[in-house]
This record gives C-alpha cells, structure tokens and sequence, in this order.
C-alpha cells in the first residue's frame, strides 16, 4: 500500500469533515483499519486450513466448511470498509470540482472577476447535499453489513464445534473451529466499531441539519 497516497487522502478528508467527521475517520482508520491489516487477518488465515470434522470422507470437510462460513469475515470486512470510505473520496472529488470550475472562471475572465465560490470548501449548496449523503450512505452500509453478519453468524458468534450432516459426509460429524474465542472477540469488536461508526455519522447528519 503506498501510505504517501493514503496519508494525503486522509488529510483531504480531515480538512472539509466537521468535528464528527474527523473523530469518525480517526476511528475507522485506527480501531477497524489497523486491526484489519495488523491484526484479524492473521487470525482468519487458518480459518479453512485448521477446521477439521471427525471424518475421512472426501469432501465432507470443505462442503461443512463452506456451509458454516459462506463468505468468510475478512472479505466481508475487506468490502465494507471500501464501501464506508467512498463516500469521503466523493466530497473530495466535489470540493475538486468547485475549484477547477473556480479555476477556469478566472482563467477566463481574469483576477479581478468575480468569484464562483467565495470557498469551493465551503458546504453550501450542492456540496452540502452531497456531504449529508455521504452520511447516510456510510451510516447504510454499515447498518446493511451488521446485517449480513448477524445473518451469517447469528449473535455475531463462533461456536467451537459445529455439527454437519450434509452430502457427501456419511452421517452427522462434529466439525471443530480454529480458534474460535479469538475470533469472536475480533468479530464484537468489529461490530461495537461499526456501531459507534453509525452513531457518529447520524449525529454528524443532525448536526449539519440543524446547523443550516
């Protein structure tokens, strides 16, 4: 990952977010981010490698793996963070947007015409739509993944043995999970976070309401 890249994108969010957006994008990069990339994704790396059934039958094992874990959480995590971010890039792109317009007015019309945005950062406006969308639109996608786990895992999580009666294993195996008390934590953590995350874009939302 080139972090020159990221570190400049994250300050041009910093700069048009309110107070709320800033505390949220630092919660995102810190506690879901990091923990992503340092952390849970060494912990699901054994996920299939590790989950063993009481069974020789061939393919009893990866048919009861795929039953039990459909998606696998790295890859939910994976989507859902790139899809809570772009929101943020779609400011950005709009702020862009203003002062390349601003840019060619006066290329036009001189130094001394009249301005089209006193301050293309400013969220008036279109701008201003399109911020409060990206609100709800982040507020959506984790409310939609939350979802999507508890569907997945229901109460978010990992039983430590699991029984499979599915083709072609030869009756019902018990089925054992690698490290499922580590992965549970990993998974309530991720969940309290997207929750907080929540909270913080709808009271960020209200706020710009309320503040226009």
């Amino acid at each position: 990952m080139n972090w020159g890249v990221f570190e400049g994108l994250l300050s041009g969010v910093n700069k048009y977010s309110t107070a709320f957006g800033r505390i949220w994008l630092s919660l995102v990069f810190i506690f879901r981010l990091l923990v992503y990339v340092v952390a849970a994704e060494r912990v699901w790396s054994d996920d299939h490698k590790d989950f063993d059934c009481n069974t020789r039958q061939p393919g009893c094992t990866n048919v009861c793996f795929d039953h039990f874990f459909p998606v696998s959480h790295i890859r939910l995590w994976a989507l859902q963070l790139i899809l809570v971010t772009c929101p943020s890039l779609l400011v950005i792109m709009h702020v862009a947007y203003r002062e390349a317009k601003q840019q060619r007015h006066r290329a036009a019309g001189g130094d001394d015409c009249r301005h089209v945005y006193l301050n293309p950062g400013k969220k008036r406006g279109g701008l201003w739509w399109t911020y409060l969308f990206s609100l709800f639109f982040k507020a959506g996608v984790d409310v939609i993944f939350l979802y999507i786990f508890y569907r997945f895992y229901r109460n978010y999580t990992l039983p430590r043995v699991v029984k499979c009666e599915l083709p072609p294993c030869p009756n019902v195996v018990d089925c054992f999970i690698s490290r499922p008390t580590e992965k549970t934590i990993f998974t309530l953590f991720m969940v309290v976070t997207s929750c907080v995350c929540v909270v913080l874009s709808l009271v960020e939302a209200a706020y710009l309401i309320g503040k226009r």
